[in-house]
């Protein structure tokens, strides 16, 4: 496993270097504002103590209050959280919502709590957080293992302490002043930006041939949106196994196959194969939608596909993002292409501060203009400077939240 944070810190680095930043922005910039780490006890089903350690990480506020997810993981830990914290910061300032940048998470494997123990150590956690977030201040969201339910027990817990705020989280359930379209945002965000690359390299998704690495909510959704217009969905996988059809997998049936089982396996519409194969095989476009690090050097020297489009947090090791632009392989980096999320998450917030719902048709509208507004910054960075996708994403951001820095002042 790479470290998390010195791989932000290279794609930071390299950027910097384009945009010729000083020395004293660039600390300031990589620097965390706060970091908070808090010892979580409840009470188990069997009456046993169980302590688990959370963390809130907040990166920076030039922009706007601090937003980020909440993963519920044994893996978690304060470089990971400080690393993906630092990557929300870039994310925020690349699709132009008026956010900053945190992460938080607690070091749990949610699969061996009970329903009644995950409540528990959720609000056990927002008992240790609850005085550094709040819609001006800092604003979770879901992430890995975490989904509109906990969203809905840290809003409750929150207003124990501070009343109704329900703007203190987004991604909650669209019955508790949630927002319609959040569910399909990130994927949503996966078609709409490799859709815009496709159209520079003057074609369509039509007839185009998609993998899916990782059909959770942001794989399954990508691939029911892009088939919508036109692709072939020939590969899809998830952590139970993968499964390749070259004329096309029937994505509504490989739903229903994945809700029922439990994951991709044992579906009968294709041949089984592996994650790794999936990410290699042949197709034309793979959207890796899983954990970070999966394609290292040895897959994309295998890889078949001309675009990747990150529907991850840090899918593409460094050394393999290298080798991907040697091969004249492009990545739509995760900053750009799983933007979707975090700008419903803004429509969300901003929905909660007015007290007034949007409809889901006006959602996905301002939707395809902020992130088709934001692919065309990053086309633009990346023809002026001549530089790859990635670096171009990173010099937009950076350059964003460099001059809201040097505005505020020390």
């Amino acid at each position: 496993m790479s470290n998390a944070m010195e791989d932000v810190r290279r794609f930071f680095g390299t950027a910097c270097k384009v945009l010729n930043l000083s020395q004293d922005l660039q600390t300031q910039l990589i620097t965390p504002h706060r970091e908070l780490r808090v010892e979580c006890n409840i009470r188990m089903d069997n009456g046993s103590v169980g302590t688990f350690v959370g963390y809130r990480v907040q990166h920076d506020n030039a922009r706007g209050p601090f937003k980020g997810g909440l993963r519920y993981h044994p893996e978690v830990d304060a470089n990971e959280v400080t690393a993906l914290a630092s990557l929300m910061t870039w994310k925020t300032a690349v699709v132009d919502v008026p956010f900053g940048g945190g992460k938080g998470g607690i070091s749990v494997d949610p699969k061996k709590l009970s329903a009644h123990e995950l409540q528990r150590l959720t609000r056990k956690f927002v008992d240790g957080i609850h005085d550094i977030i709040g819609p001006k201040v800092d604003i979770p969201a879901p992430d890995m293992n975490t989904n509109p339910q906990i969203m809905a027990w840290i809003m409750d817990q929150y207003a124990a302490h501070h009343g109704f705020e329900p703007g203190v989280v987004t991604g909650k359930p669209v019955d508790l002043f949630g927002s319609l379209g959040r569910d399909a945002a990130t994927g949503r965000g996966c078609m709409i930006t490799a859709e815009a690359w496709l159209k520079e390299q003057g074609k369509s998704f039509a007839g185009t041939k998609v993998a899916v690495q990782g059909f959770g909510n942001v794989g399954s959704w990508a691939a029911r949106l892009m088939r919508e217009k036109g692709a072939i969905i020939v590969a899809a996988s998830d952590v139970t196994g993968g499964v390749r059809n070259n004329d096309g997998l029937d994505i509504d049936a490989l739903m229903a196959h994945a809700r029922a089982t439990g994951g991709v396996k044992g579906f009968g519409g294709g041949t089984a194969t592996t994650n790794e194969e999936v990410l290699s095989g042949p197709c034309d476009v793979v959207v890796p939608a899983a954990l970070g690090g999966v394609i290292t050097p040895a897959i994309a020297k295998e890889m078949q596909a001309k675009l990747v489009v990150e529907g991850a947090n840090g899918p593409t090791l460094p050394e393999a993002d290298t080798i991907l632009q040697q091969r004249g392989i492009t990545a739509i980096p995760d900053i750009l292409a799983n933007a979707g999320g975090v700008t419903v998450s803004y429509f969300e917030w901003v929905q909660n501060i007015q007290q007034f719902r949007w409809e889901e048709e006006r959602v996905n509208t301002e939707l395809t203009k902020y992130l088709l507004k934001a692919y065309d910054a990053v086309s633009k960075a990346s023809k002026k400077h001549q530089i790859d996708m990635r670096t171009a994403a990173f010099v937009v951001a950076i350059e964003r939240v460099a001059s809201a820095t040097a505005m505020r002042g020390l």
